[in-house]
């Protein structure tokens, strides 16, 4: 019987976890919809989600994982066999590969801004130049494949090492190094003229700005940021030993998650005010107006570097999460087969993310219902599968699982008492279902028909 992997240290399982969840959703996401959504009163409604829900939710899937010390699929099968709910793992599954397959045209766009930026191809441009260098670069066949293919290559050597050797070491440096970038990319914007505007804007909330769709988007946010639903934290998971705090663990990974989101937007929105642009550029903010803002700044084009690196080093670490429960699947932990089935599955992804990749040049006039392909896998899998997924795992648990079972499970590594594992347990079997089956109904526009009416 093949040994099952396992981390190496409690930090380097702690970092790889905060790794899945800061992302794309915390670096490119979180800034764009904070700006449309009016900034502070956004933010405040988005922690308060994270705290409420986010973390009762990461928590189960924790448990999930090392209760069963199994993949994302054998997990559910083991804890309710001969009942179906492995469904929720395959769902995962399915979710994790079609993430990855957009998710990797992305990482492909940043891999050509960095080329861009080191080859001075962003230097000496002006300000309202930057939008078509967007659209230039997005629209070329050959340059979006060769970014994506690079980032899905990057992706899959690390994961193919393996837990230990791959993803945690990785992991133990992507990090760190993260941080000490955004540190000195946010004192470089907040030391500009106006930038206290901007962080006024973050900081402050102003509640006339907020509204129900605002509360609801800041909500799903609350739940993709975390990467929460596609049962990537109920295979790392399965990596741990019993000895781990999970409560502590899950705070942590929160903790830095809010911590990045912050940083992401002082990094962000006083150079975005400081030098008179819009907050609500929408997706294209940091690709678009962040290099402008860069732009104009003294050794501009260094920090925008650096902010492109951190900003690659998250989105693989993302990656690294979302390849990883496919592999644990295919092989069932079998570190022999690992290197053959990561190669196989990353390049099935880079084969199907193509038609995502050339959405926005030679694919763009191919749309299903009015979105390119781009966009509806992008809907498909933060509106559809994600919630669902989410909604599952907060029913399974205290419908499958004793309620003692879980105490001892969660009490393992830790010293939680009563109090607080009942709030986390009322948490996640009332609060949390209702919350995302309100996300799931926004995201179908079923509020939309009532407001029509």
């Amino acid at each position: 019987m093949p040994q099952q992997e396992h981390w190496k240290s409690k930090i380097g399982f702690i970092l790889a976890a905060a790794g899945s969840a800061i992302g794309l959703g915390a670096i490119w996401k979180f800034p764009y919809v904070a700006g449309t959504g009016g900034g502070g009163a956004f933010l405040l409604v988005f922690l308060l989600f994270t705290l409420l829900l986010g973390f009762p939710l990461l928590i189960g899937e924790f448990i999930l994982g090392r209760k069963s010390q199994s993949d994302a699929i054998t997990a559910y099968k083991k804890l309710a066999p001969n009942s179906g709910w492995h469904i929720t793992g395959i769902i995962g599954v399915v979710t994790s590969f079609l993430v990855l397959s957009f998710y990797s045209v992305v990482g492909g766009w940043i891999i050509l801004y960095l080329f861009k930026a080191l080859t001075g191809g962003i230097s000496g441009l002006s300000q309202d130049q930057f939008g078509p260098l967007f659209d230039q670069i997005i629209a070329n066949p050959f340059a979006t494949l060769a970014g994506q293919l690079i980032f899905m290559v990057l992706t899959i050597v690390v994961v193919a090492q393996g837990v230990q050797k791959g993803i945690e070491k990785a992991s133990k440096i992507m990090m760190p190094a993260l941080f000490i970038l955004f540190i000195i990319i946010v004192a470089r914007s907040l030391s500009l003229d106006g930038a206290m505007e901007g962080v006024k804007f973050l900081l402050v909330p102003d509640f006339t700005k907020l509204t129900s769709e605002t509360i609801l988007f800041a909500l799903g946010q609350a739940f993709f940021t975390l990467t929460l639903g596609a049962s990537v934290m109920v295979t790392y998971a399965s990596y741990l030993p019993k000895t781990q705090n999970l409560p502590s663990s899950a705070m942590s990974i929160i903790a830095m998650n809010i911590v990045i989101v912050l940083l992401a937007g002082l990094a962000i929105f006083p150079g975005v005010f400081s030098f008179g642009m819009a907050p609500d550029a929408g997706p294209t903010l940091i690709f678009s107006v962040l290099p402008a803002v860069f732009n104009q700044m003294p050794f501009g084009v260094f920090f925008f570097i650096a902010f492109l690196v951190l900003f690659l080093f998250a989105a693989l670490t993302s990656a690294f999460s979302m390849i990883e429960i496919i592999v644990a699947t295919m092989t069932k932990n079998d570190p022999s087969k690992r290197k053959r089935f990561t190669w196989i599955i990353g390049m099935a992804i880079f084969i199907v993310g193509i038609p995502s990749c050339l959405s926005y040049g030679v694919m763009a006039d191919v749309k299903f219902f009015d979105k390119t392909v781009f966009d509806l896998v992008d809907f498909a899998v933060s509106n559809v599968l994600m919630p669902l997924g989410a909604l599952l795992i907060s029913i399974f648990i205290p419908l499958k699982i004793a309620k003692t079972d879980l105490f001892n499970e969660m009490k393992q590594g830790s010293k939680v008492g009563k109090t607080f594992f009942n709030i986390w347990f009322y948490l996640l079997k009332y609060l949390t279902p209702i919350a995302i089956i309100i996300v799931f109904l926004d995201a179908l526009g079923v509020f939309n028909l009532f407001a029509d009416r």
